[in-house]
């Protein structure tokens, strides 16, 4: 048995596996929380996507993600699946939100970020 100085009674080693583990394991979430930069588990990046939205909508040249949806949702009842901002191939920048309709379908709206305009609906 290993022996806990701050102990009386001696560690069992099971006892000792899992805090070394619990150790190990809480210096690693530290570590990650330190890196923000870093792609998540999908390799995605998204922060400094959305902090490039926010500044667009804060100088007036995109529209407000929420007016987007307003407009989705009085065209197609229905929720919010997943939103993202993307630039076409003529350098357009659209909003790309993925609607659950209320009557089951599926659709992928591209919205115009300057203009609001929902210029293709996919999945009708």
């Amino acid at each position: 048995m290993i022996q806990n100085p701050a102990r009386s009674k001696p560690m069992t080693p099971t006892v000792f596996v899992l805090a070394t583990v619990l150790v190990v394991g809480l210096a690693a979430v530290a570590s990650r929380a330190q890196s923000v930069s870093e792609p998540d588990s999908l390799g995605a990046n998204w922060r400094p996507q959305q902090d490039e939205a926010r500044k667009a909508v804060r100088e007036g040249k995109h529209i407000p993600l929420d007016r987007v949806l307003n407009a989705i949702r009085r065209q197609t009842p229905g929720r919010q699946l997943d939103a993202g901002i993307e630039q076409t191939r003529d350098g357009r920048t659209v909003y790309r939100v993925r609607w659950a309709a209320a009557d089951g379908r599926r659709l992928d709206y591209i919205v115009d970020a300057e203009t609001g305009a929902i210029l293709t609906v996919v999945g009708r």
